[in-house]
């Protein structure tokens, strides 16, 4: 997220992805590699603490607090909000499935 490497993003992130921000907006796997790659929030630094992780079958659940500092359009700023990722493992490769944060 930070690099926004637009090739990285999408080998890790499954085709139907559904991507959800802490503001309620959910976006696809095109829509959320576009508004990193391309968008105008720029993630400069990241922290991710009391992660946990649970895997059943081909399907691993991750909980998390993310801390960052942000550009928006040149504004900077820092937030800090929790996070739960769906991986699921498709064809032997782990792909982000579902995202939901939200805020703290």
């Amino acid at each position: 997220i930070i690099r926004a490497d637009k090739p990285l993003l999408e080998s890790l992130t499954a085709g139907d992805l559904t991507y959800g921000h802490s503001s309620g907006k959910v976006e696809n796997k095109t829509q959320f590699v576009d508004a990193l790659v391309n968008g105008p929030y720029d993630f400069l630094s990241g922290n991710i603490a009391d992660q946990t992780l649970k895997i059943t079958g081909n399907t691993g659940v991750v909980r998390h607090v993310f801390s960052f500092a942000f550009n928006n359009n040149g504004q900077t700023g820092e937030n800090k909000i929790g996070v739960l990722l769906v991986w699921q493992k498709q064809k032997g490769q782990w792909k982000l499935l579902a995202r939901q944060a939200f805020k703290l």
